[in-house]
């Protein structure tokens, strides 16, 4: 049975992940609108969540994580990769390395060029420094009075500071800001903390809000479904505490679950592939055959060493960096573990962008941290930031509680091209950490492994320990034609009254980390919203 909920809102957002805690802090700063936040999680109120280096402590927490699993894989050995997503207020960006990057200016020209007018680099450029609250003050390309905090790493083990120099050795520039004039080189993220605890987008958006008497946030509510009248999105249908419940919306609902749940939610809602929504037994409300569709995400490789001597983060004394981090806020607890990297533009690359993004970590890292090796090492990460292999979301059932269909379709590209230039950043990685400064510390390597020297065995490395680096977009791809789910100002195609907002709406993946990228899409679609774009 439904149970009228006791309101009707202007604004429901479904999701309270980076985009919808933007969505809920912009929208509610207006007095006269009544705003609702859904979130399947629960709160963030885990002490891991707030330590930055208690990252490591959350990969086998399901409580905060969808914990998803793909379909087999067939360029993979027909694994079932795991892709972790952020199931808890702030979303992924409460359980992410906290890496601040935006991605090559190129890369949103590239969107406006395929039709996304309004998303062009000096037009999203102000959304990015609205948000910012970079600690080094503002410039042309940074901002120091917004809500999301972004700080330079308070703690950095000294084996991230000789991978940068090894980079340099090897012939790579040095980068102090990868958000700068250019994208390309190696050094220190920034992160996305403040006073050394984590900055997720619910801290820093949904901190900003609270109190408000116009924003309800409800947690543990899990959407079902959007319900229509006359072609309009009227309200949402959730469970909350074994119960369902209605909100109904009087201006727009705003769909910010991801790039699974949003295309899921869709097809559960009726809009998508007609074909595949009839036989499921759902109404079709609006034939849409590319929801869910399009989806692209970063696949990674990671080089792992010994190290010759302790300085890792594989044996740190728990408590004893706890306690330090508890009173100081300082320490191995700041970490945000991946703490240096770099771009860089490869032999394969199409034009001026780097096609290939490292994270260096000083601690061993096989399956995402779940299989502890014993000893100590370090971790050299590396992905290819353009892949051209396509993916799908699809429904595996109609009861909303069944996980969807994830098929990434890794290195499905018909020329091959995803893979070479993967194995081609194996090689950089290598390269890199082989060179003199890590030399005192660098021991045998234990993948690849010492064996795995031509294409071939680079390759079957590749195919047998390749991971997602957590970055799907596109399954509600944004643009102009007729076939984008999504048009400009991220309204739904065929129905009124509905948005999507969230890394699903991207058309290509940006070259890098994705969370800044969504947070900006929020701030942009908050003044469409509200018509001041």
């Amino acid at each position: 049975m439904v149970r009228q909920a006791h309101s009707v809102y202007d604004y429901v957002i479904v999701g309270a992940g980076s985009a919808g805690c933007v969505l809920a802090a912009r929208l509610s700063e207006d007095p006269a609108v009544r705003v609702l936040l859904l979130e399947a999680g629960g709160k963030d109120w885990h002490p891991f969540i707030h330590m930055p280096a208690g990252l490591a402590k959350l990969v086998r927490n399901r409580r905060i994580n969808w914990d998803y699993y793909t379909e087999p894989e067939p360029a993979l050995e027909q694994r079932r990769l795991w892709w972790p997503r952020g199931k808890v207020l702030g979303g992924s960006s409460s359980i992410n390395a906290m890496c601040y990057v935006r991605g090559h200016p190129r890369d949103y020209d590239e969107w406006a060029a395929l039709g996304c007018r309004g998303w062009s680099f000096a037009e999203v450029l102000p959304y990015f420094r609205k948000a910012e609250r970079n600690a080094r003050g503002a410039d042309t390309f940074h901002g120091c009075e917004g809500p999301l905090s972004v700080e330079d790493l308070r703690y950095v083990n000294p084996l991230s500071q000789l991978a940068i120099e090894a980079a340099v050795a090897a012939g790579y520039p040095r980068n102090d800001d990868f958000n700068g004039a250019t994208q390309e080189g190696f050094g220190l993220y920034q992160v996305t903390q403040r006073e050394g605890r984590r900055a997720s987008a619910a801290r820093a958006y949904l901190g900003m809000a609270r109190g408000r008497r116009n924003l309800e946030v409800l947690t543990r509510a899990f959407a079902e479904r959007i319900e229509f009248a006359s072609g309009r999105a009227v309200a949402v249908r959730y469970r909350h505490r074994g119960k369902t419940h209605r909100a109904e919306a009087a201006r727009e609902i705003l769909i910010a679950a991801g790039a699974i749940n949003s295309p899921q939610l869709l097809m559960l809602s009726g809009i998508g592939p007609p074909d595949a929504l009839r036989r499921l037994g759902i109404e079709v409300v609006s034939e849409s055959p590319e929801v869910g569709a399009n989806l692209q995400d970063h696949l990674d490789a990671c080089i792992l060493r010994r190290c010759t001597q302790r300085i890792t983060y594989d044996r740190v004394n728990d408590l004893a960096l706890a306690l330090e981090y508890l009173f100081t806020r300082r320490g191995i607890g700041t970490s945000n573990i991946a703490e240096a990297g770099g771009f860089v533009r490869s032999a394969l690359a199409r034009d001026e962008r780097p096609d290939l993004q490292f994270h260096f970590v000083p601690a061993m890292l096989d399956d995402h941290g779940r299989n502890r090796l014993p000893g100590d090492g370090f971790t050299m990460h590396v992905c290819v930031l353009r892949p051209e292999s396509r993916g799908r979301i699809e429904l595996r059932s109609a009861d909303p509680g069944v996980p969807p269909l994830i098929r990434p379709h890794y290195l499905s590209d018909p020329e091959g091209r995803d893979l070479r230039v993967l194995v081609e950043g194996v090689r950089i990685a290598r390269r890199i950490l082989a060179q003199p400064s890590l030399k005192p510390f660098a021991g045998a390597e234990i993948f690849p492994g010492a064996e795995a020297n031509d294409d071939a065995s680079l390759i079957a490395f590749v195919r047998r320990k390749a991971e997602t680096i957590y970055h799907p977009v596109g399954t509600c791809r944004m643009g102009s034609d007729a076939g984008a789910v999504t048009d400009p100002e991220l309204r739904v195609r065929g129905v009124e009254g509905l948005r999507v907002v969230d890394a699903s709406i991207m058309p290509r993946i940006v070259g890098g980390n994705t969370n800044a990228p969504v947070i900006m899409i929020a701030e942009r679609a908050a003044d469409l919203i509200r018509n001041r774009s």
